[in-house]
């Protein structure tokens, strides 16, 4: 049965408690102790009606005090305690105002990109324009129109990715940059400059200087009187001002289906300077590409009148340029993204 001695004492008890709480799970202990659903008040709560009608009143309003003193009790030590968690956990993540921050740390350019620019920059001194075509390409620009037979041995299918199409038309990932060269003269007229900087595919092996993947920058010159003589010229201009050295380079004899005459370009070994070593196997020369005066089907297939106009197209391996300049002796560094490689450019 209830009585005011009860309620005073559970009060009193109430108080002792208070003063030990020391934690968030303390404090709820106490509030489920006595006013969760089955806490000592809550219990007193369902005894009300068993009471004289005489009492009722009375030991509601008591019991209705009494929570509401413990609510606020309860409430007040709860801020307690989020202030005194709240002081700690600043305290530990304190810090010195007045110290340097950490230094943002920048990334830099991939070293076939730096070279890329460095490419252009020196051809648009000479008046060459940088143009971009499609990495997907059909087969009409990647071969016929650069006069490519059927039976060439770049059709082979271990020479080329070939992709399915639904249209019929055979499509590929390019194998060079020359189609862009086609594609630029369809729409421009003489004279022509451009060079053609980008990725190519190829499916063959990989050594320390091949790759399925790589980059090559093509060249093109198209006027009325272009000669070998100007492609020598542009050529050694070029790779004085990239090496910067005084580079000799040479012309040898060769054949592709989309120059006649066609030639390998060479140049004077960087490693030796000409004198013979391991890395021109003691020839004094590297070859770095190919070039030749543009195929008179080549023009034909672009619309121009191989009559009226003529010139000289010329291709390298952009990666090669690269292993060269910063003596670099295997191509996987370049995909690899290893830090240690790629933070020294």
């Amino acid at each position: 049965m209830l009585s005011e001695k009860e309620l005073e004492g559970i009060s009193e008890q109430f108080k002792k408690e208070i003063e030990k709480i020391d934690s968030e799970k303390t404090l709820n202990e106490i509030f489920n102790r006595y006013l969760g659903k089955k806490g000592e008040i809550t219990c007193f709560f369902g005894l009300i009606k068993d009471l004289p009608p005489k009492d009722k009143q009375k030991f509601g309003a008591k019991l209705n005090t009494l929570k509401k003193d413990f609510l606020e009790i309860l409430e007040k030590e709860s801020e307690k305690i989020k202030e005194k968690f709240n002081s700690e956990k600043l305290e530990k993540e304190s810090f010195d105002v007045s110290a340097p921050g950490h230094k943002i740390t920048k990334g830099h350019l991939h070293p076939v990109t730096l070279v890329r620019r460095e490419v252009e920059q020196i051809f648009r001194g000479m008046g060459f324009e940088s143009i971009e075509g499609p990495e997907v390409e059909t087969e009409w620009y990647n071969f016929d129109s650069l006069n490519v037979p059927k039976d060439h041995p770049a059709r082979d299918m271990w020479d080329t990715f070939w992709i399915k199409d639904n249209n019929g038309q055979k499509n590929l990932l390019r194998t060079h940059t020359s189609p862009v060269q086609v594609r630029y003269m369809e729409k421009h007229l003489p004279p022509i400059k451009i060079i053609v900087p980008g990725r190519a595919y190829r499916h063959e092996a990989t050594d320390a200087s091949h790759e399925f993947q790589f980059h090559q920058v093509e060249g093109l010159m198209i006027d009325e009187n272009i000669n070998v003589a100007n492609l020598k010229a542009i050529l050694l201009n070029f790779f004085r001002k990239f090496f910067k050295k005084d580079v000799e380079i040479r012309l040898r004899p060769s054949f592709f289906p989309f120059t006649e005459p066609s030639f390998e370009i060479d140049i004077s070994c960087m490693v030796c300077e000409g004198k013979g070593c391991s890395a021109c196997k003691k020839t004094g020369w590297v070859e770095l590409g190919g070039a030749g005066i543009v195929h008179p089907n080549v023009l034909k297939a672009s619309g121009l009148n191989p009559k009226l106009w003529q010139g000289f197209a010329f291709g390298m391996g952009m990666d090669r340029l690269v292993m060269m300049k910063y003596k670099i002796n295997h191509i996987k560094w370049f995909n690899s993204s290893d830090l240690r490689f790629l933070k020294q450019f």
